[in-house]
This record gives structure tokens, sequence and C-alpha cells, in this order.
């Protein structure tokens, strides 16, 4: 039987298949890439990205974006630390607090939003501005240090051999496509990303689903917050500093089309293992931090390039398809 590689190409599955060459590429340039501790270190290290992309999947979905979530999971990580070493160190608790106030940050965003129907790159910014300025006037700048010895604990705990952080990437993964595909609002969400005026003329409400995708991400934030600190055993108020281009990088390099109406928790796996593969394999080869910006950058804007191209051609295929059948 022919194989059909044009057909293959043009699936969703491209992307996974560079990952899987990129993973093989750097198991044969260095013996230090395929080894159990890497593979399980760089998991660890890569699942707050992969937590806080399964946050932005659905408001890229819906044609939105947030920039402000760099100075978000920076807020809830300073909130939960003195929250920590002042009224409780119980792991519980901080968890609670910090996903509340995420989640009262992104109500903030949705409201502005959904209520105002001010473009969500104009009110994030916004937002980011007055968040992060505020943790600096709070914490004066400073790391926050002396987080309790439980948390620190917490976060060198491997269920069956993986690491707990990497154990949260999987249970939020699976929340989020529970929700984007068997609810009301994850099959809302991917309506206004196709078309929100149809969207709403069928009866989906635009401005609550907005609002719940902030409060969603937000939520999200401060439970990466609690799992990064649980890693770092520290709080550094300016650590996530324009750390929402490479949340956007994630989503965008796993297949997910940045102008809305598509995309899964698939693309975002796929997206997160192409940064983390990458970034890991040039460290080891010990290729220059510069470069490594270099290599990664043009990666990303070739496959948004392809990703473009290809959109435009199914396009044009549509369109093509169209006109025939009503000549017919």
């Amino acid at each position: 039987m022919k194989i059909q590689w044009k057909k293959i190409l043009n699936q969703k599955y491209t992307n996974a298949l560079i990952v899987v060459m990129l993973f093989l590429l750097f198991s044969i340039a260095t013996d230090a890439f395929f080894t159990f501790e890497n593979i399980s270190d760089v998991l660890k290290s890569y699942a707050v990205l992969g937590i806080l992309s399964c946050g932005m999947l659905p408001i890229i979905i819906s044609g939105g974006i947030d920039v402000s979530i760099g100075a978000v999971i920076s807020a809830c990580a300073c909130v939960m630390a003195l929250f920590m070493k002042n009224v409780s160190s119980n792991i519980l608790l901080a968890f609670v607090v910090s996903a509340l106030f995420g989640a009262l940050l992104g109500a903030v965003n949705g409201l502005l939003i959904s209520v105002l129907k001010i473009q969500p790159l104009v009110v994030t910014l916004g937002t980011y501005s007055i968040i992060n300025g505020s943790m600096i006037y709070l914490t004066n700048g400073s790391w926050i240090t002396g987080i309790p010895d439980n948390l620190v604990s917490f976060g060198r705990m491997r269920p069956l051999g993986i690491p707990i952080q990497t154990l949260f990437f999987l249970l939020i993964g699976l929340l989020t496509m529970f929700l984007l595909r068997h609810t009301l609002w994850g099959r809302g969400v991917y309506a206004i990303g196709g078309d929100e005026v149809s969207a709403e003329r069928i009866g989906y409400k635009p401005g609550w689903i907005k609002f719940l995708l902030y409060v969603y991400f937000g939520f999200l934030a401060g439970i990466a917050a609690v799992v990064h600190t649980s890693i770092m055993s520290q709080v550094d108020p300016n650590a996530f500093k324009g750390y929402e281009m490479t949340i956007i990088s994630a989503v965008v390099l796993g297949g997910v089309n940045i102008a809305g109406g598509f995309g899964s928790i698939f693309n975002v796996v796929v997206g997160v293992l192409f940064l983390a593969i990458t970034y890991n394999g040039l460290i080891l080869m010990k290729v220059s931090s510069y470069w490594q910006s270099i290599i990664v950058g043009a990666i990303m804007l070739i496959a948004i390039a392809a990703d473009t191209l290809k959109k435009k051609r199914e396009d044009a295929e549509k369109t093509v398809v169209d006109v025939e059948y009503k000549e017919g």
C-alpha cells in the first residue's frame, strides 16, 4: 500500500513527529540527554509551563490573549509565600489561597473584557503593569525566602518515580481536556473562536464564556505558583517577567491556531515538549543562551508561518469547492 506522505504531513501530528525527531537528534548528539534523571528533571522543570499553557489554550481558542499572566503568577507566588510564612504552613491552604487569589485577578481581566468590551490585549497589558508594580512595591523587589520545609519536602515527592510537579501538569491537562470536550462552556469556547456572532445567535453567551476563561487561567496560575515554589524553595517577584511569550510559544508551536477556533490538549503537550526538548538539548550541547533564543525564535516563526500558509491553502480549497458547487 502506498503511503500518502502529503496527507500525513497535513494532519495535526506533524509537530509531534518533529518533537520525536528532535528527541532522537539530541539523544544521538549527547549521551547525557537520554537518561532517566535528565528526562525526569526536564518534565519537572517544565511542569509550570505546561500548567499555564493549559490555561492559555482555551483563551487562544476563543480568539483572545492574556499577556498579564507573568504578573499574575508572580503575585500568586508572593501572596502564597507570605501566607505560609506568617499565617499557616498548611500546603492545602496554600493551594487554596493561591488559586483563589489567581482566580480573583483573572476575574478582573474577565470583567473588563466581557462587560466593558475592551480588547483582551489592551486589558491584560494594563493589568500586567498594575499587578507587577504592586508586587514590586509589596516585596521591595526582594526575594521571599524562608519557605516552610514542608512545601520543600512536598516538591521533592516522586510518586511512582514521577515528580509531583509532572503529575500536577497531567491532572490539569486532563481537567482542561474534560472541560473543553464535555461541557457546554467548552463547546462555547470553540464556537466563539470560530464565529462569535454566530455562536451568540445559536444561544451561547460570549460574555459569560470569556469571563470564565480568564477566571480559569488565573486559577491555574495560582496552582502553578505553588508548584513553582515547591521547586525553587523561594519566590522571586521578577521570575516570570516576559514569561507570557514562552507560554504563547508553547501553545502555538503545538499547532494551535493563533487566530482561534482550533486547538486541543494534545497540542499543548506537543508544544511544551517541543520547547523542553529543544532548550535542554541545546544546553547539554553547550550552545550559548543567546543562540538558544535565536534558534527557538526562528523555529517558532517557521512553525507559525507554516500554519498560516496551511490555513490559507485550506481556505482557498474550500472557496474553490464552494464556487464549483454553486456553478453546478
